[in-house]
């Protein structure tokens, strides 16, 4: 497996990580003896870069406690990113936000006992905190750093002046934002940002929760677990338009040889090496198969008809307009 440095602090990860979100959360029920599996066959294959979150716990810990023990006996061999900022005793969470000095501590000591582990490798803010400057959250973010439990400062769902502060404060590693052939918002403003300040991407949802794979059904036929039932992507003429671009990006993968999902995460490292995208599975086999993306070269030729296939990502919102409300885009 490829490796990647991430941000000008120094952060080294395979080209290639895994979220572990679909383990616990949002994607109906899961097997806790298959999601250890699939984590140590990416151990096996050389991935060494796995993202959770205190939000996939749902208050428990659950998720971090999985990968936690998942990765026990070799825990020095890879890279651990959690993720604070919601307020866990709200109904519902994730409208609820918390990133409060002391609440982020409280955050990265839970984590800490959950992933049975002395240092957090990397610690995002998970999503911007309208009640809390973005200053004061990297100033205690990099008091961590300095008292060793935490190693690399990262943010997600944030635009581009956020960045700016948070970065002049303690400086910031990676961005975690959706980015894949499907959600591009990120790359007019976004991105030439990082790339001024020296900050990584960290793409979740590469494969377009599961679009991208070209296994696919409309969204009255995934349960009500299951986010894919209300995502705006799977729904009437958006889901035509994407299935009949999905087919088409089928044609061109099977014309290399390769997946759609192959092809799609290739699509990604070939935007530049400064990416590493997260795709997550809870199944050891879907995990071989994008594995596999890390060894496939996309020439000019086929960058040019991705493009012609899908100018500018899917049809449909990522989010209802109410979540994406909460996000900062400045």
């Amino acid at each position: 497996m490829q490796h990647r440095t991430l941000g000008s602090q120094g952060l080294r990860v395979s080209a290639l990580g895994l979220g572990t979100m679909g383990m616990t959360i949002a994607y109906g029920s899961s097997n806790e003896e298959e999601s250890t599996a699939t984590i140590h066959r990416a151990h096996e294959l050389g991935i060494d870069f796995f993202d959770t979150a205190e939000l996939y716990g749902t208050g428990t810990g659950s998720n971090e406690i999985l990968l936690g023990k998942a990765v026990k006996d070799f825990r020095d061999d890879v890279v651990l990113a959690t993720k604070f900022g919601f307020d866990m005793s709200a109904d519902p969470i994730a409208s609820a936000f918390d990133s409060r000095p002391d609440n982020i501590r409280k955050v990265a000591e839970n984590s800490l006992r959950y992933l049975q582990t002395d240092r957090i490798d990397l610690f995002y803010q998970h999503i911007s905190d309208p009640d809390v400057p973005v200053e004061e959250v990297a100033g205690v973010v990099g008091e961590l750093i300095a008292e060793g439990k935490v190693k690399y400062f990262g943010l997600s769902n944030v635009g581009p002046q956020y960045i700016r502060r948070a970065h002049a404060t303690t400086p910031v590693s990676v961005l975690q934002y959706e980015y894949s052939l499907f959600e591009r918002e990120l790359e007019e403003k976004t991105l030439p940002v990082l790339r001024e300040l020296g900050i990584g991407l960290v793409p979740y949802s590469p494969l377009g929760r599961g679009f991208l794979t070209g296994v696919v059904k409309p969204a009255a036929e995934y349960p009500a677990d299951d986010m894919r039932s209300w995502d705006e992507r799977w729904q009437g003429e958006n889901y035509t338009y994407n299935l009949r671009a999905t087919e088409q990006l089928k044609q061109l993968a099977a014309a290399k040889g390769i997946t759609p999902a192959q092809l799609a995460l290739a699509w990604l490292l070939a935007q530049g090496d400064d990416i590493a995208p997260i795709p997550g599975t809870r199944s050891a086999k879907r995990l071989e198969e994008n594995a596999g993306a890390a060894d496939v070269e996309l020439t000019s030729a086929d960058l040019k008809r991705i493009t012609e296939i899908i100018p500018a990502g899917a049809a449909g919102s990522r989010y209802p307009a109410a979540s994406l409300a909460s996000f900062s885009t400045s």
